[in-house]
């Protein structure tokens, strides 16, 4: 289900560059499948929040795009947390991360939607390690991801969204933006995560 893992160039990108982005990732039958599975849930899409747990919050001049959480509810959905099993696994035994679980959601831009700058991760106060993000469609226009240098306000790089292409960056590291859509953007947004589990307080929440 997917064209990537046996191979080590994005292992070497990742090394290299602290990011990678892997054209046509996944197989086009799953990427169909996933795009199909978020026509089914279109209803359930909702505003996107800023923040986690008893912190989160709603704020439409930061983010306006729109998500559903992953909950197992689909074959698609199970093979896509099949294949990224497979990457947590490849980057443990490469890099030694100790990555504990993945999560992820659905997001949805449509015309004007937007998430301004941000990081997906403070240093030290956070378990989130590195951010993914799978495109499902391939929009004219609008909707880039921009991937900022490291303490600079420089651009590292724009990522046009096409379907099958996925993004793997460190979490703390890279502050980033999604631009406004202009066609409606479909995508996978998620984290592989460490266990920052201490004194009984469970981190990752089960």
């Amino acid at each position: 289900m997917n064209n990537f893992t046996a191979s080590g160039i994005y292992l070497e990108q990742i090394e290299t560059h602290g990011y990678a982005i892997i054209e046509n990732a996944i197989d086009s039958d799953l990427i169909f499948d996933l795009m199909a599975d978020c026509y089914r849930i279109n209803p359930h899409f909702s505003l996107a929040g800023i923040g986690r747990l008893n912190n989160l919050q709603i704020d439409n001049t930061v983010r306006k795009d729109k998500t559903y959480w992953f909950d197992g509810s689909s074959n698609a959905q199970l093979g896509y947390l099949q294949v990224m099993e497979a990457v947590r696994n490849t980057l443990n035994r490469t890099f030694f991360m100790g990555l504990f679980d993945y999560e992820c959601h659905y997001a949805k831009y449509t015309q004007g939607d937007f998430y301004k700058k941000h990081v997906d991760a403070f240093k030290g106060r956070s378990n989130r390690v590195f951010t993914t993000v799978l495109y499902l469609n391939s929009p004219e226009k609008g909707g880039e991801l921009v991937i900022y240098k490291p303490k600079s306000k420089g651009i590292e790089i724009v990522i046009k969204p096409t379907a099958g292409t996925l993004v793997l960056f460190e979490s703390e590291r890279f502050v980033h933006e999604v631009l406004p859509a202009v066609d409606n953007r479909y995508s996978i947004a998620g984290w592989f995560r460490k266990n920052a589990s201490i004194s009984g307080i469970i981190d990752p929440p089960r």
